[in-house]
């Protein structure tokens, strides 16, 4: 479970509000891909064993370099911190290639609506280029805290004009997902990222309005993975591990560091830490698995899904 490394040497860090960096890597060795917009990299901070993913927010179609934008979390387990604290223009990092599981819908008969909440912007930095190389109809709502710490509010508003709605809660400007999502039509596609609250509602007005076919998601940044302690045993390894109930399985796992377990987008969207249950009984919390390979209890999300029963045996 190690995906491939790709040295890159870090080329430019622009401070784009108190908590948020923009990061620009350029390829050392081997040439930078070109990717679709949604994509993300994971980005290597071997010096302290850590491992994210973070949004590609350059031209999918311009691989001279690659750019993301890191938001500082106060809640960070290491990894916002180290890009914030620890890294400087001039230094060599490692970036697995670009994956994509938040892709644009090439459908120019359409609507597409994006609403992004904080930080969740950055995906559809990408989706800009793709959306108006192809001529597509599209509208992007904005919300956020408090406009002093947004992101690309400027650079947006030069780009796409009056398809930007914004809303600062900071200025008590809220948006109403379901007065948005009733003014579509049934040909939109409706797109969100940002935090859970805003995805979650999102999710429901858009399945129940547009049909789950036409609203799409990611998650950003570590779901929470909340519940009763458990017990893990590591089967092929021979150790077992308590999980607490505050952490998932993956971060016990990392913080024990005798198993390397590789997770792209760590709240159960991607599949890259799949793994099969031997015994036990999953509490399933991802968004990978379908109904009955959850009913099946086959394999589970060790980033984010956790046990019913007090003790699980898993292939790793």
């Amino acid at each position: 479970m190690h995906q491939q490394k790709i040295a890159v040497s870090v080329s430019k860090i622009e401070r784009l509000s108190p908590n948020i960096k923009m990061f620009e890597f350029t390829a050392k060795d081997t040439p930078l891909s070109t990717f679709r917009a949604g994509s993300h990299v994971t980005v290597h901070m071997d010096e302290v064993g850590i491992r994210r993913a973070y949004s590609l927010i350059s031209d999918p179609d311009r691989p001279e370099h690659y750019r993301i934008s890191v938001l500082r979390d106060e809640s960070s387990k290491g990894g916002s911190a180290y890009m914030h604290d620890s890294v400087a223009e001039g230094d060599e990092l490692f970036l697995s290639p670009a994956e994509n599981f938040f892709p644009l819908v090439h459908d120019n008969t359409c609507k597409h609506v994006l609403v992004a909440g904080g930080i969740g912007i950055t995906p559809f930095l990408s989706y800009l280029y793709e959306l108006e190389q192809a001529d597509m109809e599209f509208e992007l709502h904005y919300c956020f805290r408090d406009g002093a710490n947004a992101a690309y509010v400027n650079h947006l508003r030069e780009r796409i004009g009056d398809r930007l709605h914004v809303y600062d809660n900071a200025q008590d400007q809220h948006l109403s997902v379901e007065q948005l999502v009733a003014r579509q039509g049934k040909n939109t596609h409706l797109y969100v990222c940002g935090p859970q609250p805003l995805i979650n509602a999102v999710i429901e007005h858009g399945n129940a309005l547009l049909g789950e076919e036409q609203t799409h998601f990611e998650n950003f940044g570590e779901v929470a993975s909340n519940g009763d302690s458990f017990e893990v045993h590591f089967q092929r390894s021979g150790f077992t591990l308590e999980v607490g109930e505050n952490m998932s399985i993956l971060q016990a796992i990392e913080a024990d560091k005798r198993i390397a377990i590789d997770c792209m987008c760590r709240n159960g969207v991607c599949g890259t830490c799949e793994t099969a249950i031997l015994e036990g009984e999953a509490d399933h919390r991802d968004h990978y698995l379908d109904d009955d390979e959850r009913a099946s209890q086959q394999t589970m999300m060790i980033c984010v899904s956790r046990a019913r029963s007090k003790r699980l045996v898993l292939d790793l």
